[in-house]
């Protein structure tokens, strides 16, 4: 007895073949690369910018296109989504685009003094030739706050490259004479990283000081390129109207998104009356503060699978575990194969939510 489990020990450890090893090897490095993406500086007509590559390049499909907001970067700004469990299905079927406006990617050298920042719609004229450089064709873009209306004015210029759009956050309106007085004051009386911070939550999140805000204020305030999101800042902050409304308008499926009480939940609600309603979803998201990717990526993961297969992909989905607990009303109310020929609306909250197959008719849908 004691022989037969020597030769058992024996047996299990003998070592791996050179060759087996060598390919647990590269799968291995596969796997990590994959993960961590690949980043690129590309070089533009407009100066650098710096984008991360996740997935295989041109496919036939569309890519995801994803443009953070201010005070961010594409990893503080989308890596929870991204990464989130249920999004992996979506992620491994597209390839994945993260664009850093220039200047903002995670230790980027500070601009000299008296540099001229792009404009929003410079930034927006440098995207084509990263697709281009990716040899991407067509795209979905993801864009927050600042990202939103920049992929907004890419979109409105170049409406056959892309597919669809979500838009979190979203204001499409230039700051009037009030709102401009209102950041003046605020200049004076606060810093840099506090005004940024009240762009990008809500006054709940603020006067709770929840560690999503401490951990914006910590890398914020420490950055070592604090410049740059200054003036970031002061270009977003100086955008132009962008003329949109129900006669001129995004050509492609959109989804607003945006968090109940967020500081830009009226300008989302204003931007929602503009668009077409046969081709926009609305969602607005109760607890989900100003960060709705970061805070609910759960309930965005699902809203996103649903706008893709409007889109006619990943029709055969597998759904997640929240979509699976409404099966049955959904089947009965609404029919994802007609998405895109009438308005819709959908507001999710813990309890529950809308989505109307018609302008007419609701539906309730628990979560």
């Amino acid at each position: 007895m004691t022989t037969e489990m020597q030769e058992i020990a024996i047996t299990e450890d003998k070592p791996l073949l050179t060759g087996q090893a060598d390919a647990k090897d590269a799968e291995l490095a596969a796997r990590i690369l994959l993960d961590q993406g690949q980043e690129h500086s590309i070089e533009t007509p407009h100066g650098v910018v710096h984008a991360t590559l996740h997935g295989a390049g041109a496919t036939r499909r569309p890519a995801i296109l994803t443009l953070h907001d201010v005070g961010q970067d594409s990893k503080s700004c989308f890596s929870t989504l991204f990464k989130f469990e249920e999004m992996q299905e979506i992620v491994k079927n597209f390839t994945l685009i993260h664009i850093d406006t220039p200047g903002q990617e995670e230790g980027a050298a500070a601009y000299p003094a008296g540099y001229q920042y792009p404009s929003m719609e410079t930034i927006a004229e440098m995207i084509p030739t990263v697709l281009q450089f990716f040899n991407i064709r067509t795209v979905i873009g993801v864009g927050v706050g600042a990202g939103a209306y920049i992929l907004s004015k890419f979109t409105l210029a170049n409406p056959d490259s892309v597919e669809g759009l979500v838009l979190i956050n979203i204001d499409i309106q230039a700051r009037g004479w009030i709102d401009w007085a209102a950041q003046k004051l605020s200049s004076v009386t606060s810093s840099l990283t506090e005004q940024i911070l009240t762009h990008l939550f809500s006054q709940e999140e603020m006067s709770a000081n929840t560690d999503l805000v401490q951990s914006h204020r910590d890398r914020i305030s420490k950055a070592s390129n604090l410049v740059n999101i200054e003036l970031l800042w002061k270009n977003y902050n100086s955008r132009r109207d962008l003329n949109i409304d129900r006669n001129s308008t995004f050509k492609c499926p959109v989804m607003l998104v945006v968090g109940d009480q967020a500081p830009y939940e009226d300008a989302a609600v204003e931007c929602n009356s503009k668009m077409d309603p046969t081709t926009t979803s609305f969602l607005k998201m109760a607890d989900a503060g100003g960060q709705p990717q970061l805070t609910q990526p759960a309930k965005l993961t699902e809203a996103f699978k649903y706008f893709i297969q409007g889109m006619g992909y990943m029709a055969s989905s597998c759904m997640t575990r929240l979509s699976r607990s409404r099966t049955t009303s959904l089947s009965s109310s609404y029919s994802m194969d007609g998405s895109r020929s009438r308005s819709r609306t959908l507001s999710q909250g813990s309890q529950g939510g809308q989505m109307p197959p018609s302008p007419s008719q609701t539906m309730e849908v628990s979560c």
